[in-house]
């Protein structure tokens, strides 16, 4: 649906340093404290749970008799990016990963990364095992390696790779985040932009409350199984559900237009269904009719496989109706994902005006 440009302004340079901090499932820890500085001054109660989960409660206004019923409204973005870890160290010093998330490994040739430590950062070049395309022979070209077949090669002796690296270190893709035309582009914006609009909802109620009360989870280990939610889902008991995330923006050449699930520019993505959930309806409809009211552009998504934050609340406990809004994003899964700012303005707009 196309409705009025979003006004809201962007502070991108936010979102380039969340996309560049490092966090793989279980390693959470830079973005956590990130997160929390940002959060000085926007909620009433911050805390960390026993996962990591950071747990941030902004108390509802107080209600009027032409009020609707309050709700204790559960909004989760995740901090986590997919990644890897070291799962071992061969005889020549070469390292061996198990990714967290899911790769597709045509997009992981030579690239640059990073294994950390706890002595510090080790630069490092991540390519698959074989021959270079020059003495290759054209059966071998055509072969897409499995992540098994993927080494980091750090550059020392056997030796010191054995004495700095531990099974379990965390290595992930190097990229920094920059803008291309109306594009944020960087690796991890699955699922920082959605960290970084749920801290930009939180901050359009620094001096005034919603109209329920809002907890704002920031979530870990989503990308292997939507952990993070769960456990938080079932201590906060919330009579609503909102995930935040990324969709396909699949609105490139080479895909015919019934497969592009989104189309950056057009909107936020109100969700209908993916491989997790299907949203509770009478929530989607609320959304529609809302940012048809104020004239937020929107866009309803139907994504065959995937899922969020969203499903682990809608799951929790009884059951609690719940909806994600989706960020279209071109190139997901890749260090070049690309949000656009008119969607992301969309996204915060239609939130502020569901909770406010």
């Amino acid at each position: 649906m196309l409705g009025r440009v979003p006004t809201t302004q962007l502070r991108l340079e936010l979102l380039h340093q969340l996309s560049d901090l490092n966090g793989v499932p279980g390693n959470e820890e830079a973005v956590r404290d990130f997160v929390l500085r940002e959060l000085e001054g926007l909620a009433d109660d911050v805390r960390v749970d026993a996962l990591g989960n950071i747990i941030a409660t902004r108390a509802g206004r107080k209600a009027k008799k032409s009020d609707s019923p309050r709700q204790r409204v559960m909004l989760s973005a995740h901090m986590d990016e997919i990644g890897f870890l070291v799962r071992f160290v061969d005889e020549r010093g070469f390292v061996r990963v198990q990714a967290l998330g899911g790769f597709d490994t045509r997009n992981l040739f030579a690239r640059n990364v990073t294994v950390n430590t706890r002595g510090g950062a080790l630069p490092g070049i991540l390519t698959p095992g074989g021959k270079p395309v020059h003495i290759a022979s054209a059966e071998e070209r055509k072969k897409i390696p499995e992540v098994k077949e993927f080494f980091v090669d750090l550059g020392l002796d056997a030796e010191e790779v054995k004495r700095r690296v531990r099974i379990g270190d965390m290595v992930t893709l190097d990229q920094t985040a920059r803008q291309v035309g109306k594009l944020t582009v960087g690796k991890a914006m699955d699922d920082r932009a959605s960290v970084f609009m749920q801290l930009e909802v939180l901050r359009q109620f620094r001096d005034k409350r919603p109209r329920h009360d809002v907890v704002a989870v920031f979530s870990v280990q989503e990308e292997v199984g939507l952990r993070g939610a769960i456990v938080a889902a079932y201590g906060i008991e919330p009579t609503l559900g909102i995930g935040l995330d990324v969709t396909l923006a699949v609105d490139t050449p080479g895909v015919a237009p019934e497969e592009a699930v989104t189309r950056l520019g057009d909107g936020i993505g109100i969700k209908v269904f993916d491989s997790t959930m299907i949203s509770t309806r009478w929530l989607v409809d609320e959304l529609v009719d809302l940012a048809e009211r104020e004239g937020i552009r929107y866009q309803l998504e139907v994504l065959a496989l995937g899922g969020t934050d969203g499903a682990a609340i809608q799951k929790s406990r009884a059951g609690v109706p719940s909806v994600t809004l989706s960020l279209p994003t071109r190139y997901i899964h890749t260090i070049v994902e690309a949000v656009h700012e008119d969607d992301l303005r969309a996204g915060i707009d239609l939130l502020v005006a569901y909770l406010g």
